[in-house]
């Protein structure tokens, strides 16, 4: 695990606690490490889990298909970040969505439980990576709420715009990258991948913006 440390330490599950500890905590927390070859699942909709997955490298994606086969993107979680938090919380609740490694990716698992359960040594950051887990729930509540802005948009165009301009806050720049393909951004945003294509081009012929693949600039 020595040369996750410093991801870890990075990660905002483990924010303000120095590598000593985090070391130390892992232990406590029954970690394990797993890795999904692309394509593997990582959660499964249906089950029942008891650990809160952290990504130490690779890309998964939060996915739903529903009867037809049709998929949604739900969210990209990126190296550092957990998942799977919520549902480990509730315990007996299934899962409703899937966990797909869209890379080789590497996972680590942590005891729920032991989270949020103090250790009986009492170690002053087991508070903290409570609160810690805490704000990350919080935070992907703030960002589900985004996602909600976006799709209750009317067109194709609204849709893109409000994305978009979402990445250039988030970036501080009009110049950004964003974490999907074309494929992945139309499942993300739930419209027609043919579509958003054309109104891209559309939009590009308009002066609006430009782009190169996942690289886009907002004029």
């Amino acid at each position: 695990m020595e040369k996750y440390i410093i991801l870890l330490k990075n990660s905002k599950l483990f924010q303000g606690i120095d590598e000593k500890e985090i070391t130390s905590m892992l232990g406590c927390l029954s970690a394990v490490r797993r890795n999904f070859h692309k394509g593997e699942t990582v959660f499964r909709r249906g089950e029942q889990i008891d650990c809160v997955a952290l990504l130490l490298a690779g890309s998964i994606h939060i996915q739903k298909e529903d009867y037809w086969g049709n998929l949604s993107i739900l969210n990209e979680i990126t190296e550092g970040e957990i998942f799977g938090e919520v549902y480990a919380c509730l315990g007996s609740e299934e899962i409703l969505n899937n966990a797909v490694a869209v890379k080789d990716s590497e996972v680590l698992f942590l005891d729920v439980k032991r989270i949020l359960t103090m250790c009986p040594s009492a170690c002053p950051f087991h508070g903290r990576l409570i609160r810690n887990l805490l704000s990350v729930m919080a935070l992907k509540n703030k960002m589900l709420t985004q996602k909600l802005e976006h799709m209750s948009k009317r067109t194709t165009r609204e849709k893109l715009l409000s994305y978009l301009s979402e990445q250039s806050q988030r970036a501080g720049s009009p110049v950004f990258d964003i974490p999907f393909n074309r494929q992945q951004l139309a499942d993300f945003l739930s419209v027609d991948r043919s579509a958003m294509s054309a109104e891209l081009g559309r939009m590009r012929d308009e002066g609006i913006l430009s782009f190169e693949r996942s690289h886009f600039e907002l004029k």
